[in-house]
């Protein structure tokens, strides 16, 4: 499985294109700030054309160039409809390219992507499992886990834990975990050293 990861806007937020390989179509996840110029020149890098985007949830520094994107090459957004109204009001009549997430496998790009609602950052956060050919698992965390670190919690006290604990932290310790933002872990190295999830998960 081929996984490309650029940061995008003043933030820093991590923008990621998923595909089996080379030369083939790919699915982009969380199309952050100003991504024009680093998505094209990392998909003329790898041969890959974009069929969809899929967001972690739906706050600007992960979603912004949305619009442009999926305008440009014709494909939808798939996010949590409890995030929808997260999306900038200028995104307009476009917002009609939006595919609300649900739970369970999506099948894009040749790959099949497990939906997890992991409320907390935001209501609609949701987490992306996917297991590549070879077996070597990896989760997409958006904004809800970071190496050493969680998001911070707009929902009720604990929430956000509470979904890392029963979504997140559950995974194999040698699941690799991408972050929102910063460097990618493992969850066994936040299993063991996290500090805001001691004694969640199995």
């Amino acid at each position: 499985m081929l996984v490309v990861g650029f940061p995008a806007g003043p933030l820093e937020a991590n923008c990621y294109l998923l595909a089996p390989e080379d030369g083939g179509d790919c699915v982009l996840v969380d199309p952050g700030e100003d991504i024009g110029a680093a998505l094209d020149a990392a998909l003329a890098a790898h041969g890959l054309t974009p069929v969809a985007m899929l967001a972690t949830h739906g706050h600007p520094d992960h979603v912004a160039s949305a619009a442009e994107v999926g305008s440009r090459h014709g494909i939808p957004l798939h996010l949590h409809e409890a995030d929808r109204p997260l999306l900038a009001a200028d995104a307009g009549e476009w917002k009609d390219g939006i595919v609300p997430l649900v739970k369970g496998p999506l099948r894009l790009a040749g790959l099949e992507i497990t939906v997890s609602h992991t409320p907390g950052h935001t209501a609609g956060s949701v987490t992306f499992g996917l297991t590549s050919a070879e077996g070597g698992r990896i989760v997409l965390t958006g904004d809800s886990l970071f190496a050493g670190s969680i998001g911070r919690s707009s929902g009720a006290d604990g929430e956000l834990v509470r979904s890392l604990g029963a979504k997140v932290m559950t995974l194999p310790d040698d699941t690799v975990v991408l972050p929102g933002h910063g460097p990618a872990t493992t969850i066994g190295q936040e299993r063991a050293g996290n500090p805001f999830l001691a004694g969640t998960g199995s």
